[in-house]
Protein backbone atom coordinates (compact mmCIF):
# COMPACT_ATOMS: atom_id res chain seq x y z
CA UNK A 1 0.00 0.00 0.00
CA UNK A 2 1.15 3.59 -0.93
CA UNK A 3 2.67 5.26 2.47
CA UNK A 4 0.98 8.82 2.34
CA UNK A 5 2.41 12.08 4.09
CA UNK A 6 0.45 15.25 5.63
CA UNK A 7 3.07 18.64 5.39
CA UNK A 8 2.39 21.33 6.55
CA UNK A 9 3.74 24.65 5.54
CA UNK A 10 3.72 23.39 2.03
CA UNK A 11 3.70 27.39 0.15
CA UNK A 12 7.26 27.90 -0.23
CA UNK A 13 10.96 26.55 1.05
CA UNK A 14 11.48 23.51 3.08
CA UNK A 15 7.76 22.35 2.95
CA UNK A 16 7.25 23.06 -0.66
CA UNK A 17 10.85 21.02 -1.63
CA UNK A 18 9.90 18.49 0.92
CA UNK A 19 6.04 17.67 -0.35
CA UNK A 20 8.21 17.70 -4.41
CA UNK A 21 10.33 15.05 -3.05
CA UNK A 22 7.83 12.58 -1.50
CA UNK A 23 5.32 13.06 -4.30
CA UNK A 24 8.58 11.55 -6.70
CA UNK A 25 9.26 8.82 -4.52
CA UNK A 26 6.07 7.73 -4.84
CA UNK A 27 3.86 8.83 -2.11
CA UNK A 28 0.71 9.84 -1.16
CA UNK A 29 0.81 13.48 -0.42
CA UNK A 30 -1.23 15.99 1.66
CA UNK A 31 0.34 19.16 0.99
CA UNK A 32 -1.36 22.19 3.41
CA UNK A 33 -0.99 25.31 3.96
CA UNK A 34 -2.96 28.31 4.70
CA UNK A 35 -4.30 29.30 1.39
CA UNK A 36 -4.15 26.86 -1.34
CA UNK A 37 -2.09 27.19 -3.79
CA UNK A 38 -2.74 23.91 -6.02
CA UNK A 39 -0.65 25.24 -9.39
CA UNK A 40 2.61 25.27 -7.82
CA UNK A 41 2.33 21.33 -7.88
CA UNK A 42 1.76 19.35 -11.45
CA UNK A 43 -1.59 17.33 -11.34
CA UNK A 44 -1.00 13.90 -9.66
CA UNK A 45 -3.84 11.67 -8.03
CA UNK A 46 -1.36 10.91 -5.36
CA UNK A 47 -1.59 14.87 -4.20
CA UNK A 48 -3.69 16.80 -2.21
CA UNK A 49 -3.32 20.27 -1.69
CA UNK A 50 -5.52 21.52 0.92
CA UNK A 51 -5.88 24.47 3.73
CA UNK A 52 -4.82 24.25 7.61
CA UNK A 53 -3.73 26.93 9.85
CA UNK A 54 -1.40 25.05 12.25
CA UNK A 55 -3.34 27.92 14.96
CA UNK A 56 -6.60 27.26 14.20
CA UNK A 57 -8.02 24.02 16.09
CA UNK A 58 -11.21 23.69 13.83
CA UNK A 59 -8.63 23.77 10.91
CA UNK A 60 -6.68 21.10 12.26
CA UNK A 61 -9.61 19.51 13.21
CA UNK A 62 -10.90 19.47 9.25
CA UNK A 63 -7.83 18.93 7.40
CA UNK A 64 -6.61 15.63 9.14
CA UNK A 65 -10.20 13.59 8.49
CA UNK A 66 -9.72 15.22 5.04
CA UNK A 67 -6.84 13.62 4.44
CA UNK A 68 -7.55 10.06 5.97
CA UNK A 69 -10.96 9.98 3.90
CA UNK A 70 -8.79 10.75 0.54
CA UNK A 71 -5.88 8.25 1.29
CA UNK A 72 -7.54 5.88 3.91
CA UNK A 73 -4.38 6.91 6.36
CA UNK A 74 -1.82 9.02 7.56
CA UNK A 75 2.11 7.41 7.75
CA UNK A 76 3.76 10.22 8.53
CA UNK A 77 3.45 13.64 9.85
CA UNK A 78 5.71 16.55 9.03
CA UNK A 79 5.54 19.69 11.21
CA UNK A 80 6.98 22.07 8.81
CA UNK A 81 4.93 25.04 9.27
CA UNK A 82 6.93 28.00 11.25
CA UNK A 83 7.69 31.80 10.87
CA UNK A 84 11.15 33.64 11.68
CA UNK A 85 11.78 35.84 14.35
CA UNK A 86 14.68 38.67 14.19
CA UNK A 87 15.46 41.24 16.34
CA UNK A 88 17.17 42.11 20.11
CA UNK A 89 15.25 40.11 22.62
CA UNK A 90 14.43 43.77 24.72
CA UNK A 91 12.77 45.11 21.78
CA UNK A 92 10.68 42.35 20.71
CA UNK A 93 6.89 43.18 21.52
CA UNK A 94 5.22 40.73 23.57
CA UNK A 95 2.21 40.42 20.52
CA UNK A 96 5.06 39.40 18.18
CA UNK A 97 6.89 36.69 20.54
CA UNK A 98 3.58 35.35 21.03
CA UNK A 99 3.56 35.32 17.38
CA UNK A 100 5.98 32.83 16.78
CA UNK A 101 4.99 30.58 19.99
CA UNK A 102 1.58 30.19 18.38
CA UNK A 103 2.97 29.13 15.21
CA UNK A 104 6.47 27.81 15.91
CA UNK A 105 5.50 25.78 19.09
CA UNK A 106 1.47 25.59 20.03
CA UNK A 107 1.01 25.18 16.27
CA UNK A 108 3.20 22.00 15.97
CA UNK A 109 2.56 20.70 18.95
CA UNK A 110 -1.59 20.63 18.65
CA UNK A 111 -0.75 19.28 15.08
CA UNK A 112 0.70 16.44 16.45
CA UNK A 113 -1.60 15.49 19.26
CA UNK A 114 -4.46 15.90 16.50
CA UNK A 115 -2.73 13.07 14.79
CA UNK A 116 -1.39 11.03 17.69
CA UNK A 117 -4.77 8.59 18.05
CA UNK A 118 -4.92 8.13 14.17
CA UNK A 119 -1.28 6.82 14.83
CA UNK A 120 -1.83 4.57 18.05
CA UNK A 121 -5.06 2.81 17.04
CA UNK A 122 -2.81 1.62 14.21
CA UNK A 123 0.16 1.05 16.15
CA UNK A 124 2.46 2.60 13.80
CA UNK A 125 3.39 6.10 12.31
CA UNK A 126 6.09 8.65 12.38
CA UNK A 127 6.16 12.74 13.55
CA UNK A 128 8.46 14.40 12.06
CA UNK A 129 9.08 18.16 13.61
CA UNK A 130 11.48 20.28 11.60
CA UNK A 131 12.64 23.12 13.88
CA UNK A 132 16.21 25.10 13.50
CA UNK A 133 19.84 24.44 14.04
CA UNK A 134 19.52 27.14 16.91
CA UNK A 135 18.42 24.08 18.57
CA UNK A 136 21.81 22.93 18.33
CA UNK A 137 23.16 26.05 18.79
CA UNK A 138 21.49 29.40 19.74
CA UNK A 139 22.28 32.16 17.90
CA UNK A 140 22.32 36.34 18.75
CA UNK A 141 19.27 38.18 17.87
CA UNK A 142 17.17 35.37 17.42
CA UNK A 143 16.78 34.77 21.02
CA UNK A 144 12.72 34.57 21.00
CA UNK A 145 12.71 32.50 17.39
CA UNK A 146 15.24 30.51 19.58
CA UNK A 147 13.01 29.73 22.54
CA UNK A 148 10.39 28.31 20.16
CA UNK A 149 12.10 26.10 17.98
CA UNK A 150 14.14 24.83 21.91
CA UNK A 151 10.35 23.88 23.18
CA UNK A 152 9.42 21.33 20.46
CA UNK A 153 13.37 20.18 20.62
CA UNK A 154 12.53 19.19 24.23
CA UNK A 155 8.84 18.33 23.01
CA UNK A 156 9.80 16.08 20.84
CA UNK A 157 12.40 13.98 23.02
CA UNK A 158 9.85 13.49 25.07
CA UNK A 159 7.02 12.44 23.11
CA UNK A 160 9.90 10.13 21.27
CA UNK A 161 9.71 7.95 24.59
CA UNK A 162 6.04 7.84 25.31
CA UNK A 163 5.13 7.21 21.78
CA UNK A 164 7.54 4.32 21.62
CA UNK A 165 5.34 2.80 23.55
CA UNK A 166 2.69 2.44 20.88
CA UNK A 167 5.09 1.81 17.91
CA UNK A 168 4.93 5.50 16.38
CA UNK A 169 8.15 7.19 16.08
CA UNK A 170 8.77 10.66 16.27
CA UNK A 171 12.09 12.68 14.49
CA UNK A 172 13.76 16.00 14.95
CA UNK A 173 14.92 17.61 11.43
CA UNK A 174 17.44 20.73 12.04
CA UNK A 175 18.01 23.31 9.05
CA UNK A 176 21.01 25.61 8.96
CA UNK A 177 20.25 28.85 7.80
CA UNK A 178 18.64 29.64 4.50
CA UNK A 179 18.99 31.98 2.55
CA UNK A 180 16.91 31.62 -0.01
CA UNK A 181 13.89 31.04 2.24
CA UNK A 182 13.58 34.78 3.12
CA UNK A 183 14.04 34.09 6.82
CA UNK A 184 13.99 38.00 6.85
CA UNK A 185 10.76 38.94 5.06
CA UNK A 186 8.94 36.35 6.64
CA UNK A 187 9.74 37.27 10.18
CA UNK A 188 7.29 38.67 12.68
CA UNK A 189 7.28 42.60 13.98
CA UNK A 190 8.88 45.31 12.22
CA UNK A 191 12.87 44.51 12.41
CA UNK A 192 13.67 47.63 11.81
CA UNK A 193 12.43 48.50 15.06
CA UNK A 194 13.43 45.47 16.88
CA UNK A 195 17.32 46.28 16.62
CA UNK A 196 18.07 49.65 18.99
CA UNK A 197 20.97 51.63 17.93
CA UNK A 198 22.87 49.95 20.90
CA UNK A 199 23.03 46.81 18.57
CA UNK A 200 23.42 48.34 15.10
CA UNK A 201 27.57 48.20 15.45
CA UNK A 202 27.33 44.43 16.80
CA UNK A 203 24.58 43.44 14.04
CA UNK A 204 26.61 44.67 11.32
CA UNK A 205 30.02 42.31 12.42
CA UNK A 206 27.17 40.22 12.29
CA UNK A 207 26.08 40.26 9.03
CA UNK A 208 29.41 40.39 7.86
CA UNK A 209 30.56 37.71 9.47
CA UNK A 210 27.22 35.63 7.97
CA UNK A 211 28.79 36.33 4.62
CA UNK A 212 31.97 34.59 5.77
CA UNK A 213 30.95 31.90 7.37
CA UNK A 214 32.92 28.86 6.90
CA UNK A 215 30.64 26.33 5.17
CA UNK A 216 27.89 26.55 3.01
CA UNK A 217 24.51 27.09 3.67
CA UNK A 218 21.12 25.18 3.79
CA UNK A 219 19.11 24.96 0.93
CA UNK A 220 15.71 23.71 0.16
CA UNK A 221 16.50 19.90 -0.68
CA UNK A 222 18.99 19.20 2.10
CA UNK A 223 16.06 19.82 4.23
CA UNK A 224 14.11 17.70 2.32
CA UNK A 225 16.34 14.91 1.91
CA UNK A 226 16.47 15.21 5.65
CA UNK A 227 13.04 15.03 6.31
CA UNK A 228 12.57 11.75 4.22
CA UNK A 229 15.21 10.28 5.67
CA UNK A 230 13.52 10.88 8.96
CA UNK A 231 10.41 9.74 7.73
CA UNK A 232 12.02 6.54 5.84
CA UNK A 233 14.08 5.32 8.71
CA UNK A 234 12.82 2.82 10.94
CA UNK A 235 15.16 3.28 13.94
CA UNK A 236 15.15 5.18 16.86
CA UNK A 237 17.53 8.02 16.06
CA UNK A 238 16.45 11.51 16.92
CA UNK A 239 18.08 14.47 15.55
CA UNK A 240 18.71 14.98 11.80
CA UNK A 241 20.57 17.74 11.00
CA UNK A 242 20.48 19.16 7.83
CA UNK A 243 22.55 21.41 5.66
CA UNK A 244 26.52 21.84 6.14
CA UNK A 245 26.24 24.77 8.35
CA UNK A 246 23.69 22.58 10.68
CA UNK A 247 26.38 19.33 10.46
CA UNK A 248 29.00 21.61 11.34
CA UNK A 249 27.59 23.27 14.28
CA UNK A 250 26.26 19.60 15.31
CA UNK A 251 29.60 18.06 15.29
CA UNK A 252 31.18 21.10 17.44
CA UNK A 253 28.57 20.91 19.95
CA UNK A 254 29.58 17.20 20.32
CA UNK A 255 32.97 17.68 20.51
CA UNK A 256 33.76 20.87 22.74
CA UNK A 257 33.61 21.94 25.75
CA UNK A 258 31.04 24.03 26.55
CA UNK A 259 33.05 27.48 27.03
CA UNK A 260 35.16 26.35 24.09
CA UNK A 261 31.62 25.90 21.60
CA UNK A 262 30.89 29.19 23.29
CA UNK A 263 33.58 31.25 21.93
CA UNK A 264 33.76 29.73 18.47
CA UNK A 265 29.69 30.49 18.30
CA UNK A 266 31.41 34.35 18.92
CA UNK A 267 33.80 34.21 16.78
CA UNK A 268 31.94 33.05 13.66
CA UNK A 269 28.82 36.09 14.38
CA UNK A 270 31.18 38.81 14.88
CA UNK A 271 30.91 38.96 18.96
CA UNK A 272 33.83 39.07 21.20
CA UNK A 273 36.38 35.60 21.17
CA UNK A 274 35.73 34.58 25.16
Amino acid sequence: MTSTVLITGCSSGFGLATAKLFLARGWNVIATMRSPQPHLFDPNDRLLVTALDVTNATSIATTIPQGIARFGRIDVMVNNAGIGLFGAAEATPDEVVRQAFETNTFGMIATSRAIIPHMRERGSGTIVNVTSSVGIAPMPLVAAYTASKYAIEGFSESLAYELGLFGIRVKIVQPGFAPTTNFSSKSGGNISEQLPAAYAEFAGRYFKSMQEYPTAYTGEDDVANAVYAAAASNDTKLRYPAGADSMMLAELRRSLPEQAFMARVRAMTGGESS
